[in-house]
């Protein structure tokens, strides 16, 4: 196993339960009156797209060349289907909490567009196809890179400056592959040249905490002047998730392999899907019986996270308990670079 993709996986995914669980708190009893409260949470939307650069990371080095003939069978058993089951859970949960939600409309939205916090497995499916065109026709990185980032830009600043440009269709905001482009030419280049980038990385890993804190010094003087919108699609978290992931794959080379990051960079996708229903659960009874907003959102933070590794493994029991949670056990590989992408 590659140990900085582990660590990279495991603590991307303990942020997305953490900024859940100030968005799940909040919406039992408000957001606090902290300052740079909202500045803490924008950091941490950095989670879903490095959640979605890795991928790319392990698919471009595993299938630098192009896509086995299984691959796509086994996307749909593992990751697609877990999708599905999401889907539906999150519907039953809405038509349970809301009695106006029409059941069968919210699954369908669900799926189709992807209305609920599995909708970055829609991204990643784009992302796929996009590996095997950029694979087969053989295009060129000099061209896809700069053409990636400035479509980005140009959809992310269309969007953001035109929020109602699609009413009815909010899931455009940030469903199509373009909105997300820059990471996968990004993801694509690391891991297709992993092993010399992962050298260069490590050789100069100081070197990569001054690019994190050249980038969070955008987000910061973003915020001060206005911009305090919490979402994954900022233009100045662009530079952030770049920088973070490099420095994550640095110095992750440099630490031991715990016991613990192997537990959640095997739960990580299940934990990814089942956190968000257990929070809509736990939510109101963290924020009734504790008094301040760290104590409520660390104990969802906490409860959530262990209540989600004990389903997870539950469910990994039944017969057919990897078509919902997705697969859980990972072995060890010999070879240098040998690991199922990030979904897995």
């Amino acid at each position: 196993m590659i140990k900085e993709w582990n660590f990279l996986r495991a603590v991307t995914c303990l942020c997305i339960v953490f900024l859940h669980s100030t968005t799940q708190t909040a919406s039992i009893v408000s957001y606090p009156e902290i300052e740079y409260y909202h500045l803490f949470r924008i950091l941490l939307c950095y989670a879903t797209p490095t959640f979605i650069v890795l991928s790319v990371i392990i698919l471009a080095n595993r299938y630098p060349d192009r896509l086995p003939n299984n691959f796509w069978g086994s996307r749909l058993k593992f990751i697609f289907l877990p999708f599905i089951a999401f889907a539906i859970i999150d519907a039953l949960f809405a038509y349970y909490t809301y009695s106006s939600t029409n059941l069968v409309d919210k699954i369908l939205r669900n799926i189709v567009t992807g209305s609920f916090e599995g909708w970055f497995i829609l991204v990643i499916f784009q992302f796929y196809f996009l590996h095997h065109l950029v694979t087969k026709y053989k295009i060129s990185m000099a061209w896809l890179i700069p053409i990636s980032i400035l479509s980005m830009l140009w959809y992310l600043n269309w969007m953001n400056n035109n929020p109602d440009i699609f009413p009815d269709f909010n899931y455009m905001l940030k469903l199509p592959f373009i909105a997300w482009f820059g990471y996968f030419a990004f993801g694509f280049v690391v891991g297709k040249y992993y092993t010399i980038i992962s050298e260069k990385l490590y050789k100069h890993r100081w070197a990569t905490l001054l690019y994190v804190a050249v980038a969070f010094s955008f987000i910061f003087l973003s915020y001060e002047a206005g911009n305090t919108l919490v979402h994954s699609r900022r233009f100045d978290l662009f530079p952030f998730v770049i920088s973070v992931t490099c420095a994550m794959l640095a110095w992750g080379q440099a630490i031991p392999s715990f016991k613990v990051l192997t537990l959640l960079n095997n739960y990580a996708f299940g934990i990814y899907l089942v956190h968000w229903p257990v929070q809509m659960f736990l939510a109101p009874i963290t924020a009734n019986y504790f008094q301040q907003t760290s104590t409520r959102v660390l104990a969802l933070f906490f409860i959530s996270l262990l209540l989600s590794i004990i389903i997870i493994k539950l469910i990994s029991l039944l017969p057919f308990g990897q078509y919902i949670v997705g697969k859980t056990k990972k072995k060890t590989q010999k070879a240098a670079i040998k690991l199922e992408p990030i979904t897995q």
